[in-house]
């Protein structure tokens, strides 16, 4: 182990008992500062050892923060009434800023605290793997504004429609290293495969990232292919915006569109469910056509385009 290395284990090391050993919230948030600084000085040193040790520590220090804010006494604020005795001294609990806690980052941390151990871990796993590019529900680009605390994979259940509707799943272009053990995609591509600059292929089910440019372009590089022949059949999972050109634009070349009853409950890479405020449209691209409305006319309203 080279110098610059059995530095940075120090560091890590150092920073995991001095989390272990800490006893009060702004030991914690010091903690959880200094591994928010560390981040930011390892990304412009390009340090990626360092910088996921740094997203660890962060991680596992606003977790520790979020079980003491759980159990710290509220303050009640507002002032005493007035009733003419003289009021005793009270013990007035510590707000939030003068923790210097916002209320946006007491409510996150406090939602860390309260996942179980394992999908708490799975967090922090996926936080470190998209570090070095490896997992993502779908690729991200530096010109897009797309971050992976919005990536949500498709239930089990709707991707076994998808499989028995194609068939088998030969590549899921704008995927998740998570996401593929619901998938089982043959191939996939992730962050680091860039899938919008490759050539797409055979059966593909499709769940694209659901901002609104990277959305677009997604289903432009979809139709593309179809109409190429490269994909021979084709799943695009998205919101149903009825009102949008790149819907328009997938619809001209769908065979079938599925609007399902109800809404498509997202999971987040540690397996919580989303409840999304809006509903969801399942195309379909290809020549079996009858097989897909068969396998999803009990799932909600079947549209055929002219």
């Amino acid at each position: 182990m080279n110098d610059v290395a059995s530095s940075q284990l120090s560091l890590y090391e150092n920073a995991r008992h001095a989390l272990a050993e800490a006893r009060r919230i702004d030991e914690v948030k010091d903690i959880r500062d200094k591994a928010v600084a560390m981040q930011e000085y390892a990304r412009q040193a390009q340090d990626l050892q360092l910088l996921t040790d740094a997203t660890e520590i962060r991680f596992r220090a606003e977790q520790r923060a979020g079980e003491m804010l759980a159990t710290m006494p509220k303050h009640e604020g507002g002032r005493p009434e007035k009733t003419g005795v003289r009021p005793q001294p009270v013990f007035e609990p510590v707000t939030l800023a003068e923790l210097g806690v916002t209320k946006t980052q007491s409510s996150k941390w406090q939602k860390l605290a309260a996942l179980p151990p394992d999908k708490f871990e799975i967090r922090v796993e996926h936080a470190k793997a998209r570090i070095a590019g490896m997992t993502t529900s779908a690729p991200s680009y530096p010109k897009a504004e797309y971050h992976g605390e919005n990536e949500w994979f498709t239930p089990a259940d709707w991707i076994e429609r998808a499989r028995e509707a194609l068939g088998e799943i030969d590549l899921d272009p704008a995927s998740h290293a998570i996401a593929q053990q619901t998938v089982q995609a043959k191939n996939f591509f992730t962050i680091a495969d860039n899938g919008l600059g490759r050539a797409w292929f055979g059966r593909i089910w499709l769940n694209p990232p659901y901002h609104r440019a990277m959305l677009s372009s997604f289903v432009a590089k979809l139709v593309e292919e179809v109409a190429s022949g490269r994909a021979q059949q084709a799943i695009l999972l998205t919101h149903n915006y009825t009102d949008t050109e790149w819907f328009h634009a997938a619809a001209r070349f769908a065979r079938a569109i599925c609007f399902p009853r109800g809404r498509v409950r997202f999971l987040s890479p540690a397996g919580d469910e989303c409840s999304p405020t809006q509903g969801q449209a399942f195309f379909y691209f290809g020549a079996s056509d009858l097989r897909f409305c068969a396998t999803f006319e009990d799932a909600g309203l079947i549209v055929r385009p002219a």
